[in-house]
């Protein structure tokens, strides 16, 4: 590979919905450029990006993958992302260190729930974008249908570039719009189809007046000449796309690699290279913000946005250079962990397939080895200067099992792997619950979590049980109540003795706790204050109707008597925690869930059946937001108790064409009904 320079460099993430064809578009493209001696297939497990046995097995793309290829001289980095919305983390990582996307359409499906949601993160990271569409040989291909659904979703912005000729049996190749010209299954070149003619010159004329519309100099001379050379239409059309002003749209067919000069050439053209994409926000030492331009000469910033764990390499760490230029034996800097680290050597990457790099520069993209403290979202900069990029903003999971080890002893192997595990994936969370006494796996889906005890079993030997995980309830107190707490023992030396009275109401939901001393007169000594505080809080770990915490009250301490020999810190902690005991009895205690707020996208025809569910969790529509192209955004709030497994019954539901999103809104009261019933099987435990 040649000494390319950061102009010469493009970064693409290739993105979409499950299923459409995304990893065989890059092997088509790898094969094509001669990248790899042969077209890898995924359904027939050789694929050089679908390698892992997880990948092969679901035949599906897990882990992001990298690979890159030259064309036009230029070196275009491709970063395959999985579609399956449960690993949507993928793609977040993916995002944050491109240029730009290719969001890949199923010309027999057309736009899916998961293309919805990708365009969203990539608009909202502000990517210039490329559609191509894929399959246009399948069965059910409707190129027209497809682009109907296209613009009625993503707007008037999204221009064809590019058509197929023929549909499904009788696809016979793809046509170039700009040049006119077409690329055939048998990968020769010629002249457009008659009968496509006229097609092709109506959606030429609409091209040309788009990227017209976008430069004056170019608006003037269509209007001289009512169309545009082709070089100056390809000009303008690039300029166009990479400032996000309109979006190409092609046709490739993946599996037999037509069109892929096309799309290649369309990558080089309207996507920008580092440097055209311009300056990235950074901070140097504890807070200087600083903006660092994509120079090789610079001073080094570099992002780990991925950990891969290979079998016979052990982890991997994909990172892009935003600005410098990292070494082999160097010694960088672990800017987010204080240390140093070095760097051994530097892998490029197609797939399963790797080399050895020399350097990477500005703007580029590579692996590192044997790192010992750097780990996703870490930068990696010299040492001088101390420049931290920002991270990686993952989303909130949905979906929490608890696990057990299946055998006595693996408790240790089963949290080393769930470490590595989470370190690889931060959109898996877990959270060892003390208090429920449960080690809960939280993750975006069902397939994600049982992807995490399949590899739990093949690559730490552990297998797990999963249990529906416990919900933290909480009590509180909805009246007010003045009670004596005392506490008096006589052992025939020295005594014990603490009274105190307490003032008990209710507070806000948001507040958890507020001890208030209302002490005149030093009836209770300053001294003992403190232990009838922590008494209290002691006391409210646990409350008298299930067990469960108290919250959100105010207890004030106002009168009270001690005795100069007999009183002491435990003894007026026993009485703080007895008070508090009978005023909660007098208070009118409540029990309380956890209520989370939910977003689901959801497709209009499947509106009325996704509220109807969520009205039968007990959830409260707060709102329904059109988003566009025939979906819905429904607000709702719904007790943490009745998601248990929503993500799997969303799709089951809509046919798998929605999805939610979930993030903690505040605790409620519980209905007395349900009440009851966990109140009676609190009891019931703690009998057993």
């Amino acid at each position: 590979m040649k000494d390319y320079q950061t102009k010469d460099i493009r970064n693409v993430a290739v993105i979409g919905h499950g299923g459409c064809g995304k990893t065989s578009l890059i092997e088509a493209l790898l094969h094509f450029t001669g990248a790899t001696p042969r077209r890898g297939s995924v359904d027939e497990g050789t694929s050089v990006l679908d390698h892992e046995p997880e990948e092969i097995d679901k035949k599906m793309t897990i882990s992001m993958g990298l690979a890159h290829l030259e064309h036009a001289g230029s070196k275009i980095n491709l970063v395959d992302t999985p579609g399956y919305l449960d690993l949507v983390g993928e793609v977040v990582s993916a995002l944050r260190v491109v240029d730009g996307v290719a969001v890949v359409l199923d010309a027999t499906s057309g736009v899916e729930v998961g293309t919805q949601r990708v365009w969203e993160a990539a608009r909202k990271a502000d990517l210039p974008a490329l559609f191509v569409v894929n399959k246009p040989d399948k069965e059910h291909a409707d190129f027209n249908a497809l682009l109907s659904s296209v613009g009625d979703t993503f707007g008037p912005n999204v221009v064809p570039i590019g058509l197929p000729i023929g549909a499904a049996g009788s696809f016979k190749g793809v046509v170039d719009i700009i040049s006119k010209k077409a690329v055939f299954t048998d990968g020769s070149t010629g002249d457009v189809p008659e009968e496509l003619t006229a097609e092709v010159e109506s959606h030429r004329g609409k091209l040309v007046e788009s990227v017209a519309e976008t430069d004056e100099e170019l608006l003037d001379l269509y209007m001289e000449q009512d169309d545009l050379p082709e070089n100056k239409l390809r000009e303008g059309l690039g300029k166009a796309a990479m400032a996000g002003e309109l979006f190409p749209l092609l046709v490739i067919c993946a599996t037999k690699g037509t069109g892929a000069k096309i799309l290649l050439d369309a990558v080089v053209g309207c996507i920008p290279d580092p440097a055209t994409a311009g300056a990235v926000s950074a901070t140097k030492g504890k807070d200087e913000a600083v903006e660092l331009a994509p120079d090789a000469s610079g001073p080094l910033a570099a992002l780990v946005f991925k950990k891969l764990y290979e079998r016979h390499l052990g982890e991997l760490l994909l990172f892009r250079v935003f600005s410098g230029t990292l070494e082999p034996g160097s010694e960088v800097h672990n800017a987010n962990q204080n240390t140093n680290e070095r760097i051994s050597q530097i892998l490029g990457l197609i797939g399963k397939e790797r080399d050895e790099l020399p350097k990477a520069i500005a703007g580029d993209m590579g692996a590192l080895v044997k790192l010992k403290s750097t780990e996703t979202g870490h930068t990696l900069c010299d040492k001088r200067e101390n420049i931290v990029l920002p991270g990686l903003d993952f989303p909130n999971p949905v979906i929490a099992t608890a696990i057990t080890a299946r055998t006595k002893g693996d408790e240790d192997k089963i949290s080393s792997g769930l470490n590595r595990l989470v370190n690889e994936d931060p959109t898996l969370r877990v959270v060892v619950d003390a208090e429920l006494r449960q080690t809960v796996v939280w993750g975006m889906g069902e397939m994600h979590l049982d992807l995490l005890v399949r590899r739990l079993k093949s690559r730490f030997g552990v297998e797990v049980d999963q249990a529906r995980p416990k919900i933290p309830f909480r009590e509180t107190i909805k009246g007010r109540a003045e009670v004596q707490g005392k506490y008096k023992k006589q052992t025939g030396g020295r005594g014990q003795y603490g009274d105190v009275w307490l003032r008990m109401e209710p507070l806000p939901r948001d507040k958890e706790f507020e001890f208030v001393n209302g002490i005149v007169g030093g009836v209770v000594p300053g001294k003992f204050i403190p232990a009838v505080e922590k008494g209290v809080r002691e006391a409210m770990r646990s409350g008298i109707l299930a067990g469960y915490p108290a919250v959100s009250m105010k207890i004030t301490l106002y009168d009270g008597s001690y005795h100069s020999v007999d009183s002491s810190e435990n003894a007026f902690k026993v009485a703080g925690s007895i008070g508090f005991k009978k005023g909660m009895e007098q208070c009118k205690p409540v029990l309380l869930e956890p209520v989370y707020l939910v977003e689901v996208m959801v497709p209009d025809e499947f509106l009325g059946d996704v509220m109807g569910d969520l009205s039968s969790r007990r959830g409260k529509i707060q709102g329904v937001e059109s988003r566009g192209g025939g979906y819905q955004t429904v607000k709702a709030t719904v007790p943490l108790a009745e998601l248990d497994r929503y993500s799997t019954h969303l799709r089951s539901i809509t046919q798998g064409r929605a999805a939610h999103s979930r993030e903690f809104g505040h605790y409620e009261e519980v209905p007395s009904e349900i009440s009851e019933r966990v109140i009676a099987e609190a009891k019931a435990a703690l009998e057993e």
